[in-house]
């Protein structure tokens, strides 16, 4: 059950609080990872590098550090559990990125409804999307959720924020900042990637083996004792 135990939890062979610099270890590759995911999602939708700006980047980087902890011998399921994290961040990254960019050099504008609909059974309730054009008549390639309410008609209508590079997808406008509540969001799975990290490399600490030759060999008259100033 020790094997057992050791294997999926992480052996943690020490004794009190673990070594300072085993923490820092663990806080510079929860810290590295954290980085890595967000800020390659963000340049690339900053830069409208499609793979990075969708989380693809960061889910490489999540898998690094899922590799990082096999490398170091962690426990297996602290592995699956930083590694679901980091999932969770990378896919939750592009939707604050596309915030960021908009909230940065974002421009609005006022467009046209074309077409409702209701979209509660995909997306919730009281859920409504908009079918939009521009000033000139071109249609929108995205459809608008922000704004879009049930009394809301063709020909009504909405403003949108837009990304004058087109790094990102246009958005409706609302009340207040309308990616705070993703930013929390990110944090929350951020902080839990990182304190996992932290633990599976805490956790994943062995006592370093024992040379050979302070040891003699077993006898009756010795019974294995640890020679050259060891303990019995």
């Amino acid at each position: 059950m020790g094997q057992v135990r050791s294997a999926v939890w992480g052996p943690a062979e020490f004794v009190g609080l673990p070594p300072w610099w085993l923490t820092g270890e663990g806080l510079l590759a929860g810290v590295l990872a954290v980085g890595a995911i967000v800020g390659t999602t963000v340049a690339g939708a900053w830069y409208g590098i499609a793979g990075p700006a969708r989380g693809e980047a960061g889910l490489v980087c999540a898998a690094a550090l899922a590799v990082y902890l096999c490398a170091v011998r962690a426990g297996r399921a602290l592995i699956g559990i930083v590694a679901v994290l980091g999932v969770c961040l990378a896919l939750h990254a592009p939707q604050v990125a596309a915030g960021v960019v908009l909230a940065e050099r974002g421009r609005v504008e006022s467009v046209v409804v074309t077409a409702v609909q209701d979209a509660t059974a995909a997306t919730g309730p009281g859920r409504y999307l908009c079918s939009v054009a521009d000033r000139h008549g071109v249609p929108l390639d995205v459809r608008i959720w922000r704004g879009c309410e049930q009394t809301t008609r063709p020909g009504d209508a909405l403003a949108v924020v837009y990304d004058p590079m087109g790094s990102v997808s246009p958005q409706g406008v609302e009340a207040g900042v309308p990616w705070a509540r993703p930013v929390r969001d990110l944090v929350g799975w951020a902080v839990a990637l990182l304190a996992a990290s932290v633990i599976a490399v805490v956790r994943s600490y062995r006592l370093p083996p024992v040379p050979l030759d302070t040891w003699d060999a077993p006898g009756p008259a010795t019974g294995g004792r640890r020679l050259n100033g060891g303990g019995p």
